[in-house]
Order: C-alpha cells, then structure tokens, then sequence
C-alpha cells in the first residue's frame, strides 16, 4: 500500500504541469484543437518564432508540425540571464481517416499562433437536422 502512495506522489504530483516536457527537460509547445461542423482547427503556441522556423507535413494521415531550430547567438552579446528556450521540437498528430480534405490544408503563423484549418470532406460534415415524412 505504501508503494501505491509513494508511486502517486513522486508520478502524479511533482511531475504535475510537466507533460509539455520533451526527454530532453526542453518545452514543447503547447496545441489546442478545436472541431467545428466544417473543419479542424489547431492552434500551436509558438512565441518569438518566425514562420520560416516551422515545415507542416501529411504523410498519409499523419499530419507532423516540425520546427528546426538554430542558436543565432551572435559573439558580441553577452547575456546576464537567458531564460528563453528555443529548441527544435516535433509533433504528430493522427487525422481521423475518410474525414479531411488533405488538399485543402492550410497554415499560418500571426503574433506567436502557428494556426492550421484542417476542412472537413463534404460527406464528412455534419447534416443538420431534418424532418422525415411518414407515409
């Protein structure tokens, strides 16, 4: 029983706010998808980058945001404190199969928001609702 506590404290709780950790201690930007009726919608908060800093990817239905990073670190500046982590970092999300126009795709990147619309196919969305007539 003790194992059982001890297991809960040192996983549940010290590591609490820790999941966005790569295995390298560096973060990994945070992602929120939203669906709607029509499409997909995720949002990767990825601040001080540029959007030449990222390449997005759909291998069959794997869809990977991938940035590759490198330390522009000039020899003149000497910083007293960096605290900024800017690392390379990869993620992959699978896309529901039969459902995504993958020819429609789009991405941007606005005021730190890598923003991509992953649309719906037409037979694929939602219908509203609809009376049937009995006969």
């Amino acid at each position: 029983m003790t194992n059982l506590f001890d297991d809960f404290f040192t996983k549940d709780l010290l590591n609490w706010g820790l999941d966005n950790n790569s295995s390298t201690n560096t973060t990994i930007p945070a992602v929120n998808i939203k669906e709607t009726a029509d499409s997909f919608e995720v949002e990767m908060a990825a601040p001080g980058m540029q959007k030449e800093n990222f390449s997005v990817e759909l291998d069959g239905n794997n869809l990977t945001i991938r940035s590759d990073w490198q330390n522009q670190e000039r020899e003149d500046e000497r910083y007293t404190r960096r605290e900024f982590s800017y690392q390379s970092f990869q993620r992959t999300f699978t896309l529901p199969k039969n459902v995504v126009d993958v020819d429609q795709i789009n991405a941007k990147y606005e005021n730190g928001l890598l923003q991509l619309r992953i649309p719906k196919r037409e037979e694929a969305k939602q219908k509203p609702p609809r009376m049937i007539q009995i006969q």
